[in-house]
């Protein structure tokens, strides 16, 4: 075995990986999902292991491999830490041009750390056995540590992976999460896993099962944020917002959560906060990452209240016309027998203002499933910008300013709450305007996009109190600071 302290076998690796990444199309890359970790970032992932030296041997597991960056940085940490036993790792990696360079990698890694290695040129799932609610644990409880990188890619419902994963799966799964779910079923009880993910998981209905499934195995741990997309892989466009998670599979919920952030790639500037875990994981399954105590009371004062849209029948819902396949009843006048079709461009300084002379806003047909009956609304945008100051816009809508049409419709990128009464949409208004509001959606959803399946969850006062808060906001202006006030007032 040479010095393990006197050879940088990480630096090697990404040389090997830069050199791969090189000569590969990106394209190539993206039809396997693939997003090569940075050496700062593995080291940062391996590091958040605790190894337990007094075994005498232990069995690592990377199941979407790459080109091993992953591994060679958890092996270095290992050793480097003064770990004296022997190690077997096991590699899965499918993709033919990547699978030669991981083969020279783990050489290397054998000839460094005396290591064993078996690297399997398999489907991770369908390989496996999934068997979380049978008797049969045949793939179950085999590994000490794994760390991961999966790749990020959809797949179709029909799909071999998305078959042999039906517990967790809802509808079109994306490969990352099947991945998580089946390194958490082959880890060890009370042993750790460690994953570079997007996000996209914390919250909403999609991976409902997939949340229940982990929470009933293990606790998270540990949270890292980024704050920029454009740290975590050099040279790639990324569009979805990656974490890293790491997950002990235990029956014990720890006390806190550790949440850290960086803005640089080499984490630097490392930022903490200890989180309750019941604040981050409450018992609806959402998960809330919260970055400081701001935060958590921002979640604290609203998580306690007693209601939900849908409990006053008040339900979230989305536009129904999605303009680019129904330009056949789309007109960009007025003209007999046609009615008003918001727009997101509608919202104006809290109000839905129309017609604003735009192409398209209004519609002509008899289709019942393309019109709505005339209503108040609240009127909100599904798609903000990444650097706009506010995820939640919203405009308020009264049938009695647009009351000679008996119907209206709504593009797909607005979402729509319809209202029985001027004061409850006022009082939504006063709600979703909040500067509280808009904090708890954006620790809920790390995304652009405004889900209306997560604003349906978000706890919301008693009705009278919202109507309180709508005959407050009637005559005043529209505005952030005005609905904040009223806010304070009755909700502590």
């Amino acid at each position: 075995m040479t010095d393990k302290c006197q050879y940088n076998i990480l630096a090697e690796v990404v040389r090997n990986t830069n050199d791969f990444i090189a000569n590969v199309p990106k394209y190539k890359r993206k039809k396997f999902g693939q997003f090569f970790t940075t050496a700062s970032t593995a080291r940062f992932m391996a590091r958040l292991f605790t190894i337990d030296f007094s075994k005498s041997h232990l069995e690592l597991l990377d199941a979407g491999a790459g080109t091993g960056v992953l591994s060679v940085a958890l092996l270095d940490y290992i050793f480097s830490e003064g770990f004296d036993g022997t190690v077997h790792l096991t590699c899965y990696e499918t993709d033919s041009e990547v699978f030669p360079i991981l083969e020279k990698n783990l050489m290397l890694a054998k000839e460094i750390y005396g290591i064993d290695y078996t690297l399997l040129k398999e489907n991770y799932i369908t390989t496996q056995y999934f068997g979380i609610n049978t008797l049969m644990t045949e793939d179950s409880d085999k590994y000490d540590y794994i760390i991961g990188n999966p790749p990020y890619l959809k797949i179709s419902k029909e799909a071999p992976e998305a078959k042999a994963m039906t517990d967790v799966c809802h509808g079109a799964p994306n490969l990352y999460f099947l991945f998580w779910a089946m390194g958490i079923y082959n880890l060890k009880p009370e042993h750790e896993l460690v994953y570079i993910i997007p996000r996209s998981w914390t919250s909403g209905a999609y991976f409902k099962k997939f949340r229940s499934y982990l929470f009933s195995q293990g606790a998270i741990t540990d949270v890292h944020l980024f704050e920029s997309r454009d740290k975590v892989f050099d040279g790639e466009s990324v569009l979805q917002e990656i974490i890293i998670v790491k997950v002990r599979k235990t029956t014990r919920k720890p006390e806190n959560i550790s949440i850290t952030t960086s803005a640089t790639s080499d984490f630097r500037d490392l930022r903490r906060f200890l989180a309750p875990y019941d604040t981050v994981i409450p018992k609806n399954q959402f998960v809330y990452l919260v970055t400081d105590k701001t935060e958590a009371d921002v979640l604290e004062r609203i998580n306690k209240l007693p209601n939900t849209l849908p409990d006053i029948k008040m339900k979230m819902q989305t536009g129904i016309i999605v303009d680019f396949r129904t330009k056949e009843v789309l007109r960009d006048t007025m003209e007999e027998g046609a009615y008003p079709l918001l727009y997101s461009q509608h919202i104006k300084d809290g109000r839905v203002t129309w017609p604003l002379g735009r192409e398209g806003e209004v519609i002509k047909t008899d289709r019942a499933s393309f019109l709505q009956e005339n209503s108040d609304f609240l009127i909100v945008k599904r798609f903000t910008a990444k650097e706009e100051r506010r995820r939640l816009q919203c405009g308020i809508y009264l049938k009695q300013r647009y009351k000679q049409f008996a119907y209206i419709s709504t593009q797909n990128k607005v979402n729509f709450v319809k209202c029985d009464s001027p004061c409850i949409t006022y009082g939504l208004y006063v709600l979703l305007n909040s500067t509280l509001y808009d904090t708890y959606y954006r620790i809920l959803n790390g995304s652009t996009q405004v889900n209306s399946t997560e604003v349906n969850q978000i706890p919301i006062p008693k009705r009278e109190v919202i109507e309180a808060m709508g005959r407050e906001l009637m005559h005043q202006e529209l505005t952030e600071t005005n609905c904040n006030r009223i806010i304070d007032r009755w909700i502590n």
